[in-house]
């Protein structure tokens, strides 16, 4: 029996001094500059996002959070790399809505697993995708659109930033919500694609206001309709998708912040309270908004939460549109 007693009481003996060790590592973190993984080139909204977010975090962390951009594979290769990642707060992923839940949806092959290989630390920002036409196209609703659609099966075309990249699934889910006949033509990147737009060589696409916004403006891009909850003040006069008939019509490109999973938890802690404190900075809401996005932030746990529900979600789409990219 005593050496049971003394067993208990030296084992719950280390439990306390791993927590004081810990909680000091959370206190004391960061000691050294900290990366922050982008999936994508630099001058996108996700790498603007991680800047902006970087910048404000090492004003009060203490150390530079050093943005490395790793583009290709749709984000895989980012995504590959962080997850394979020391679990010690000092690597960090700009996870966004297709890195972490279009991505697995589409290819069960991936070299990583967005739920396992990932603790989340926060969601930070979201910008809904915006329906674009060239001017050529006589549909100016999404009701009318629809009725072209049906008139012209597999006439008309949408361009996207590639294969399974969120503005193509967003297509999809339009094709078969609506249950139409409409082509998707993939391009290397939304700069590209956005081009031919405007050069009028495919019908519409899906895309993020900010990047055609100055081209709605200007009347070389018509806008259809706004995949979110709401209209956008930028564009007060373009309904929703909902408005337009079709219920329940949202998607939004969405960016977060990941570490490897088994990063210590009060380090998540920590980072979690820097992006909230981040998020509620006036300059920082006024960024957003010239960016097109809207302020998140959120708990691990509801971030989890919500990237579940995406998972689910995306991998219906995938299904019901007969996508894989395996």
């Amino acid at each position: 029996m005593l050496h049971r007693a003394f067993l208990f009481i030296a084992a719950a003996g280390l439990a306390l001094l791993a927590g004081v060790s810990t909680g000091a590592l959370a206190q004391a973190y960061p000691t050294k500059p900290v990366r922050l993984i982008v999936p994508f080139p630099p001058g996108g909204t996700a790498d603007i996002l991680a800047r902006l977010l970087g910048g404000k975090m090492a004003e009060s962390l203490g150390q530079p959070i050093v943005v490395e951009n790793r583009a290709g594979a749709a984000g895989a290769i980012a995504a590959t790399t962080a997850a394979k990642s020391a679990a010690d707060g000092y690597t960090l992923f700009m996870g966004t809505t297709g890195t972490q839940t279009i991505n697995p949806a589409v290819n069960s092959k991936l070299a990583y697993d967005s739920l396992k290989d990932f603790a989340p630390v926060s969601n930070f920002a979201a910008s809904p995708f915006l329906l674009v036409a060239h001017p050529s196209l006589p549909a100016r609703t999404v009701p009318a659109l629809v009725a072209l659609a049906k008139e012209q099966p597999g006439k008309l075309h949408y361009a996207s930033f590639g294969a399974g990249s969120s503005a193509h699934m967003t297509g999809e889910m339009f094709r078969t919500r609506a249950a139409i006949d409409i082509v998707h033509v993939p391009y290397k990147g939304a700069a590209p694609a956005l081009a031919d737009m405007i050069g009028g060589h495919v019908n519409m696409m899906f895309t993020l206001l900010p990047s055609v916004l100055p081209h709605v403006k200007s009347g070389a891009l018509r806008a259809i309709a706004i995949a979110a909850e709401k209209r956008d003040p930028a564009l007060p006069d373009v309904p929703t998708f909902i408005e337009a008939g079709l219920p329940g019509f949202v998607s939004d490109s969405w960016y977060g912040i990941f570490a490897p999973a088994g990063t210590p938890r009060p380090i998540i802690s920590k980072l979690n309270a820097e992006i909230q404190r981040v998020l509620a900075l006036p300059d920082v809401k006024q960024r957003l908004a010239m960016e097109g996005a809207e302020a998140m932030g959120n708990t691990p746990e509801q971030f989890e939460a919500q990237i579940r529900g995406d998972l689910l979600h995306w991998t219906k789409v995938a299904r019901d549109a007969k996508v894989s990219l395996e």
